[in-house]
């Protein structure tokens, strides 16, 4: 028997993971502040769910309990932070270019406690920063940590749209990343053409998780096309395989289409005599790429 506790859901920064945190026994709206304990110490951050019943096993992570709700004198050292947090980003921007580095600075936190100062930066190399964070810190007299995102992350920070023409994912909703690859792609039947599979932060893109599920229930022992099989006693090839028609379009040897529908394929009475012999150009078409991942870089 699992143990359940009784947490609310804090968001530490915009659009980013939400963390839970057990409740303190003090009532929480939607979009309070409340002081918790994040990996940079005493932090702040905005309440999105709860109060809510979770097992401690679907946790894997410590919890850890809320400090307390925010009073007026937090909410007024909140503001002040993110005013020199501000500031910060501006001066960091300032001084990237100064020491001529190839970063680029996204966001900045200064923590409830003003213990630390946290700047969030992307960069396609590796970057020497210490100069950099020694004029920081002598600028704002505080412990700075400089946080390299990978190219997923850098697109929420600096928002943008997608493929679609609507707010990219990242920007909008998705707080955090599953790994995507293009077995992803080629699942859904794509074309592997990098302009139309790929987001604007130049990783494949985020939606083609969205779906993956369904086609890959949908196409549960279903032919590829272009794959050779025997059915009805005769040798077939397929031609297509059409998931939103549920129908897979053979061609005999003697020339004769057919159109099938996926309940032939599956198991169950309305299922067909049939078996592949030839798995066709699926499983060497893409060169193995189905097993490259595009997950974040750490």
């Amino acid at each position: 028997m699992s143990l359940e506790a009784t947490v609310y859901g804090v968001e530490l920064m915009p659009l980013g993971k939400i963390v839970y945190y057990l409740d303190n026994g003090e009532t929480f709206k939607y979009g309070d502040y409340a002081i918790v304990l994040s990996e940079f110490g005493t932090d702040y951050g905005k309440v999105l769910l709860g109060p809510k019943d979770i097992s401690i096993d679907d946790v894997n992570y410590e919890l850890k309990a809320v400090i307390r709700k925010a009073t007026a004198e937090d909410l007024k050292i909140i503001e002040e932070n993110e005013e020199i947090a501000k500031r910060a980003r501006k001066v960091t921007v300032e001084l990237v270019k100064k020491h001529n580095l190839p970063m680029k600075v996204l966001q900045s936190k200064y923590i409830f406690d003003r213990s630390k100062l946290v700047i969030y930066f992307s960069s396609k190399t590796r970057v020497d920063f210490r100069e950099l964070v020694k004029d920081i810190a002598k600028e704002f007299k505080t412990r700075i940590e400089l946080r390299q995102v990978g190219a997923r992350d850098e697109m929420k920070f600096i928002k943008g749209l997608g493929l679609c023409g609507r707010k990219s994912c990242c920007s909008y909703f998705l707080r955090e990343f599953d790994s995507v690859t293009l077995k992803h792609a080629k699942q859904q039947q794509m074309m592997i053409n990098t302009a139309k599979i790929t987001g604007p932060c130049g990783r494949l893109l985020c939606c083609l998780t969205f779906e993956h599920d369904f086609y890959v229930e949908a196409l549960k022992n279903i032919p590829d096309e272009g794959s050779t099989i025997y059915y009805d006693g005769k040798i077939a090839k397929v031609i297509t395989v059409n998931v939103f028609l549920s129908r897979v379009t053979l061609q005999t040897d003697d020339g004769e289409m057919v159109a099938l529908p996926f309940s032939y394929f599956k198991e169950g009475e309305n299922a067909g005599n049939w078996k592949i012999i030839d798995s066709g150009r699926s499983d060497n078409y893409y060169n193995g790429l189905d097993d490259v991942s595009d997950i974040e870089d750490e």
